[in-house]
């Protein structure tokens, strides 16, 4: 088996992952933005006022019925537009209230960022500090210390939410301030790749409502006002993709600690089990997650096996001889998008779980201390 395997090409969840434009649901990526439009770099700007007049109240909105009318008005005042300035340029998303003086949004919104600003409906532009962030999970904390008074915390939903669950997406695409598109839940438990990233975001949440360039970092909200994941990427006209509220909770907390987030870390490459690996390793399940790779001197050094071994089954090479991961602790793993959610949810770097896998045609279970992911060594500077 080959043992050089470098850590970038690791994955503790991969295959049957779902890539998508993330940097594209910023406002504009720096990259897009042409030369006329970048700030001079020796520009001299003042400081941003701490106090400001407030602008006329706003025009009543017709009177309405809706279902999705109330929740629109119940969350709206809650999101904020968000506007970062990088070197190269500004760029941008949305955010919401999370608790007192603290938004949460997508770290991809404001990797880049030199200063960054949060536009509530009614008061305007107030200025932002970065609390913490994690690539990982693409997430960050920002502080507002005057947010208005109207801008009250929304809440997580306390579980996962059905398929078919009627969602609303509140934002602020191409710079239209509290846009809102409906759909439904559409998919659960999606392990979600960020382009250029060796590490997938467990346990998204896929809707079909619509998601644009600048809903970054906003809410899905169900038609109770909770937030049931932060709108992350989209894929297609009726794909987009969320971070779980099981994720924000997991991870906001502690970005609000310390500025930043541990994730567990298992040192393997994997790939799901099909039918060519089930018939090439003569597998007594049909189900469960193939060990491919192993990294030097990581957590599943000599805990786990993996394999480069192939063979050739109907003109098609196919690994045998690796392990098939099927339960850890007392999750079932039918595939990596359990796996990833395992290790997202549940454990922490330093952990010791029970592994339980089928090697050399036999069950077995092996204890496995956890590591640390390594950082992300492509992250801007």
């Amino acid at each position: 088996m080959d043992q050089d395997v470098s850590r970038r090409r690791l994955l503790a969840t991969a295959g049957s992952v779902l890539s998508a434009s993330v940097a594209g649901c910023a406002l504009q990526a720096p990259e897009e933005i042409s030369p006329t439009e970048r700030s001079p770099e020796s520009e001299d700007l003042g400081d941003f006022p701490d106090e400001f007049d407030t602008p006329e109240q706003r025009v009543d909105s017709p009177p309405s019925t809706s279902e999705q009318t109330a929740v629109y008005q119940q969350v709206v005042d809650s999101v904020a537009a968000v506007e970062v300035r990088t070197p190269q340029g500004p760029a941008g998303g949305s955010a919401w209230v999370y608790d007192d003086s603290y938004l949460v949004t997508n770290d991809h919104v404001v990797a880049l960022a030199d200063s960054t600003y949060v536009r509530f409906r009614d008061v305007g532009w107030r200025e932002a500090s970065i609390v913490g962030s994690d690539p990982h999970s693409d997430l960050a904390v920002l502080n507002v210390e005057n947010k208005p008074d109207s801008a009250t915390s929304l809440s997580l939903v306390d579980g996962p939410k059905a398929v078919g669950t009627p969602v609303a997406a509140i934002g602020n695409p191409y710079e239209l301030s509290g846009s809102f598109s409906t759909g439904v839940i559409s998919g659960q438990d999606r392990n979600i790749q960020v382009p250029g990233r060796d590490f997938s975001i467990a346990d998204g949440i896929q809707t079909d409502a619509a998601v644009n360039p600048g809903n970054s970092g906003g809410p899905l909200v169900t038609y109770d006002g909770e937030v049931v994941g932060v709108v992350s990427a989209g894929r297609g006209q009726t794909i987009g993709f969320a971070i779980s509220a099981a994720m924000v909770d997991r991870v906001v907390p502690e970005l609000i600690d310390d500025g930043e987030f541990d994730h567990s870390y298992m040192g393997i490459r994997l790939l799901d089990v099909r039918p060519a690996l089930i018939e090439a390793n003569d597998l007594s399940v049909s189900w469960g997650v193939y060990v491919h790779r192993i990294a030097n001197n990581g957590p599943s050094d000599g805990v786990l096996q993996g394999t480069d071994e192939q063979r050739n089954v109907n003109g098609r090479s196919v690994l045998v001889g690796g392990d098939v991961i099927v339960r850890m602790d007392d999750w079932p793993i039918p595939n990596q998008e359990r796996l990833s959610a395992f290790l997202a949810l549940e454990t922490d770097p330093g952990d010791t779980i029970e592994v339980e896998v089928v090697r050399d045609g036999e069950r077995r279970t092996v204890p496995l201390t956890l590591g640390t992911r390594p950082p992300v060594e492509n992250r801007p500077q």
